[in-house]
């Protein structure tokens, strides 16, 4: 059976060396089930009438017809209990690989009664959408800085036969995969960016959610689990180092701000200045220009409100 494109794309997933699959996943058919289920049960009816009657006849004694009854009875009854066997009910949201004699005979995904070879082994597989949440994980950033990283991802089995004959376990594949996923994003980008346009951890979340996406979708592939969905549910610094870092942003950010501050702050005083020579309301030389600048950067840039002293005298006293 084709096997539909996964839901994330996997154009920048890293390219993993995994065996090709053996076995796709191929539909199966069987017989329509209520039909074999009527017959069955008329067969139970019917075996059993027949050895009641074998028994009264040969209590009367017709013995010939008497024991062929009590020994076709049996046979009825076994043939309609073996029967009975292959019924498979198939609920919605689930499948069943179907093996005889340990080969893949297909698998069943319409839903109902349906009826196959009594003597086949049929696993029930879940093709509901599922969740999985990694456990918090702690790892060194590209920096070398431990932080803690946890992620979940929302999956589907999508290929039956290769869940069930390609992986030891796919739900346990499944969970180990995400996680060495979790691991390796991580461990390849920094927490915090250094540079303008570099890629890190916080603050590239759509980017680093869609590779962490792409690159499950590529471990998980072989065990025919359709990735839907990713998300990263905790980045943090870890404990050890968390108080250090944040004084390290906080600082970061009172630069920044501070830089802001002096660009407006020298944009001002440079406006002001214009003003005054435009409008002849005085004239500085450039001593007191030079003074002028001070106090208003001073005024504008200071972290309190000025206290300024009053000048009674003249403007060089």
């Amino acid at each position: 059976m084709a096997t539909p494109s996964p839901a994330v794309d996997v154009e920048d997933a890293p390219v993993l060396d995994l065996p090709a699959p053996k076995i796709t996943e191929r539909a199966l058919t069987g017989a329509a089930g209520l039909p074999v289920l009527g017959g069955a049960l008329l067969g139970l009816l019917a075996g059993l009438a027949s050895v009641i009657a074998g028994g009264v006849q040969l209590s009367g004694g017709n013995k010939g017809s008497g024991a062929t009854l009590v020994v076709l009875g049996p046979l009825v009854l076994l043939t309609s209990l073996v029967l009975m066997c292959g019924l498979t009910v198939v609920s919605p949201g689930e499948a069943r690989v179907v093996q005889l004699l340990g080969r893949y005979r297909g698998t069943i995904r319409a839903e109902g009664l349906t009826w196959l070879n009594p003597f086949t082994s049929r696993r029930r597989i879940s093709t509901r959408i599922r969740n999985h949440e990694t456990e918090t994980a702690k790892v060194n950033d590209a920096d070398g800085n431990p932080i803690e990283m946890a992620a979940v991802v929302v999956w589907q089995v999508e290929d039956t036969a290769k869940a069930v004959f390609e992986v030891d376990d796919y739900t346990d594949f499944v969970a180990i995969q995400t996680e060495t996923a979790v691991r390796h994003i991580a461990s390849s980008y920094p927490y915090d960016a250094h540079h303008e346009g570099q890629l890190s951890l916080r603050d590239g979340a759509e980017e680093i959610t869609r590779m962490l996406s792409a690159e499950i979708a590529a471990r998980v592939v072989s065990a025919g689990v359709r990735v839907v969905e990713s998300r990263i549910t905790r980045l943090a610094y870890a404990p050890e180092v968390a108080q250090v870092m944040l004084q390290r942003q906080q600082a970061g950010a009172v630069v920044a701000a501070r830089r802001l501050i002096v660009e407006g702050a020298v944009g001002m005083v440079e406006e002001a200045l214009d003003r005054l020579a435009e409008n002849d309301v005085v004239e500085l030389d450039e001593e007191r220009k030079a003074a002028m600048v001070s106090n208003l950067l001073v005024v504008l840039c200071g972290d309190r409100g000025a206290q300024p002293v009053v000048n009674t005298g003249s403007l060089y006293q």
